[in-house]
């Protein structure tokens, strides 16, 4: 059920800045408005009201709208003329497509002394006989009935015979009710038993996706081809499944929400992810130390509608929403980094330069270690290395002169020779001429 909100008005009340108390005309048609409210308290100054092809069924709360000059009601559920005595200005009135079936209730229009025209056209009331002569003469301030204009000598003849006609239009008007009234209860007896059985055409949206689609099928043409009266009631249930019917559409049709492309895992490892189903290449061109990315974009699409995010170790391009990510075989540096498009293939061209200091890991021979080669010796190659005495090797090249090695510091008896000086020879003089005080002990071995 729609109401009549201050929202509502304000969002058809653009020609007049939102403004709604200073309103002088309203379109509230086609919203499946159920009741007419609030606009008697919001709009006082409302000349035009229009509030045709909805779901109203009593004409109420607009009394109050002193100035309101045009009422449309067309293609609504009213049974009964009233309740406009206070829309003192009230010169045309629109009922088409209603339920009116008491004629006698256009009389309550006699204090409009304004109304011009009154449209009736499509009601059961139409159908009475001396339908038009009573309402020009019970009416003598219409100048108008149905789209027809109302003459003079048109209206001296429906005053001749008015009472009797009052008498005939009463006795089919209490006629019309008391079928409707039969009508109504063989229409709620048949529904309650639908009801019951589970077969009725009215049943919950919950049940209804319970059914299978043949069941479905078989349901939805019994309702549309099962004959019903023309009744406010049947037009309400009417609108009642095609609205069931459109939202279980629109559920139906509603996508569902896919969730997010996993881009990153959890443990930070990036993927590589193609959805858009490009080709490319990446090539890394060593002499500029850059790698290139060659993503083929589709020729005729707009630059506007790709992004590009170039990341040290990846880089990532969203094509209209779809994901282009690849991981990149080294560092590279995103602020150095271009995007182009080509202006014959549309190609979109990225050259992301190396980062520096970036190890490039290539394919390299595997020595053995020193370790490894000790775990490869066999136990008699190891008893051969211990046996043997270590050795220090000396470059026999030449000799080391050790003479200028240390500055000799000057004696008294006179310097030193600074070249020329033999070892072998201080030893002889030491064995020839031993020092004061010196003792031979024979426990010490002799100099080697």
């Amino acid at each position: 059920m729609v109401h009549i909100t201050e929202d509502l008005i304000r969002r058809r009340a653009e020609h007049n800045e939102c403004e709604i108390f200073s309103l002088e005309e309203v379109s509230l048609h086609q919203q499946d408005i159920e009741k007419i409210e609030h606009i008697e308290r919001w709009c006082r100054d409302l000349k035009i009201l229009y509030l045709q092809n909805n779901l109203i069924p009593r004409i109420e709360n607009v009394g109050r709208l002193k100035k309101l000059e045009y009422l449309n009601l067309a293609l609504n559920n009213i049974e009964v003329i009233e309740n406009l005595q206070g829309c003192e200005n009230l010169q045309k009135l629109d009922l088409t497509v209603n339920f009116v079936g008491r004629l006698s209730s256009v009389e309550s229009l006699k204090e409009n002394i304004h109304l011009r025209q009154l449209f009736l056209v499509g009601n059961p009331c139409t159908l009475f006989e001396g339908y038009r002569k009573y309402v020009v003469a019970t009416l003598p301030q219409l100048k108008c009935l149905d789209g027809t204009e109302v003459t003079r000598s048109e209206r001296i003849a429906a005053n001749q015979g008015l009472e009797e006609l009052r008498m005939r239009v009463l006795e089919e008007e209490d006629h019309y009710l008391w079928k409707t009234a039969h009508e109504k209860e063989e229409e709620k007896a048949k529904k309650k038993q639908a009801e019951e059985s589970g077969s009725s055409a009215g049943d919950s949206e919950e049940k209804q996706e319970q059914l299978t689609e043949l069941e479905e099928e078989r349901r939805e043409k019994e309702f549309w081809h099962t004959p019903c009266p023309f009744t406010p009631e049947s037009r309400l249930e009417t609108h009642r499944h095609l609205e069931a019917k459109r939202r279980a559409k629109e559920k139906g049709n509603e996508k569902k929400v896919k969730p997010p492309k996993t881009l990153i895992t959890a443990d930070g490892r990036v993927l590589n992810v193609n959805e858009p189903k490009l080709d490319f290449s990446l090539m890394e061109d060593d002499n500029n130390s850059r790698i290139v990315l060659d993503l083929a974009v589709y020729r005729h699409m707009d630059t506007s509608l790709m992004d590009v995010d170039v990341q040290p170790t990846y880089v990532k391009v969203a094509i209209k929403g779809k994901i282009f990510q690849l991981v990149l075989p080294a560092e590279v540096k995103p602020d150095s980094s271009t995007a182009q498009r080509s202006q014959t293939t549309g190609h979109l061209l990225l050259h992301m330069p190396r980062a520096q200091g970036e190890i490039k890991v290539t394919k390299a021979a595997i020595h053995p270690s020193k370790d490894d080669r000790r775990r490869r010796r066999s136990p008699d190659s190891k008893k051969r290395e211990r046996s043997i005495p270590e050795r220090l090797e000396v470059d026999a090249s030449g000799t080391v002169d050790i003479a200028n090695i240390v500055t000799r510091p000057r004696t008294v008896e006179g310097p030193l020779e600074t070249s020329g000086w033999n070892p072998s020879a201080a030893a002889a003089r030491l064995d020839d001429e031993p020092s004061e005080g010196f003792v031979d002990d024979p426990d010490v071995p002799p100099l080697i």
